[in-house]
């Protein structure tokens, strides 16, 4: 049986298409389904329990890191599905994910991403245009919001550390012929709705993944983590496709902004918070 964690902090708007998507096409008992609600202060557990055969834990303390980690402790099968709860992914994706684990060597596999762009600001589409193109997303397990693990896989790891980067953490684990892409499945990444909300969520991942590459400085992460390639913008994207310069110029600008905005922050960007924009849905996906 395949068993699925999803973290959920005040995911109300979008959890119930997540689990209506995900369990459509599903057998009785092929999925163990555990959404795990945390700090919440809209009705995130009450939809969530609304769906049959779904488990849901309702933590008072919020934190991704304890969520997944008690999602962990009662989910009962392998493969082990880490799906952020405002991704939405098909029952067949799922069985895809499991059956690219059955292969010898693989530990880890996640599917390709499709970038939601209709209705976004210049700006936002120009930047997408360049960090869609970045060649680290075509190999990294980050930037979707799901990765499976196989029972060896998830055996590289005791529990998730106390950082805001969990998918850059899963993502070191493994080498890269240990990782598997499902390329003939997406998921649906739903981009910011505002040029500030764009800003806002690169504060909080350029914050979180400075974190988890100071953790393995100090030891704390006992596996090498991605290094960041600053100029891969450049080398790998505008470089070889030019006619990208223009928003060349607007990612390099967001980016810098995001970075001083981080800097100043000096809490890793926890106080931005998260880009609500892109999870703005109506009351149908309930």
């Amino acid at each position: 049986m395949t068993s699925i964690v999803i973290a959920a902090h005040n995911e109300a708007a979008v959890i119930g298409r997540c689990l209506d998507t995900l369990l459509a096409d599903a057998a009785p008992g092929e999925f163990d389904v555990t959404v795990v609600a945390n700090g919440c202060t809209d009705d995130t557990a009450k939809v969530a329990g609304s769906r049959p055969g779904v488990r849901v834990l309702d933590l008072a303390t919020p934190g991704k890191s304890n969520a997944l980690n008690a999602g962990d402790a009662v989910a009962t099968g392998f493969p082990r599905v880490y799906l952020d709860a405002d991704i939405v992914l098909s029952t067949a994706a799922v069985r895809s994910l499991t059956d690219a684990l059955r292969a010898e060597g693989a530990f880890a596999a996640t599917v390709g991403r499709r970038l939601v762009l209709a209705g976004r600001p210049l700006a936002v589409r120009a930047y997408f245009a360049v960090h869609g193109r970045l060649p680290v997303f075509r190999d990294g397990l980050f930037g979707r919001g799901v990765v499976a693990l196989s029972e060896a896989g998830r055996a590289r790891f005791d529990r998730f550390p106390e950082l805001v980067a969990d998918d850059l953490f899963l993502d070191s684990q493994f080498t890269a012929a240990e990782k598997r892409h499902v390329t003939a499945y997406t998921a649906a990444v739903e981009t910011p709705r505002r040029t500030s909300d764009l800003v806002k969520r690169l504060v909080r991942v350029r914050g979180g993944n400075s974190a988890m590459r100071a953790a393995a400085a100090q030891g704390e992460i006992t596996v090498p983590v991605r290094p960041a390639a600053r100029l891969s913008w450049l080398t790998d994207v505008v470089l070889p496709k030019p006619w990208l310069a223009p928003a060349a110029v607007v990612y390099v600008g967001i980016t810098v902004l995001a970075a001083r905005a981080a800097k100043q922050a000096g809490d890793g960007g926890a106080a931005w918070g998260r880009d609500e924009s892109s999870r703005q849905t109506t009351g149908a996906d309930r």
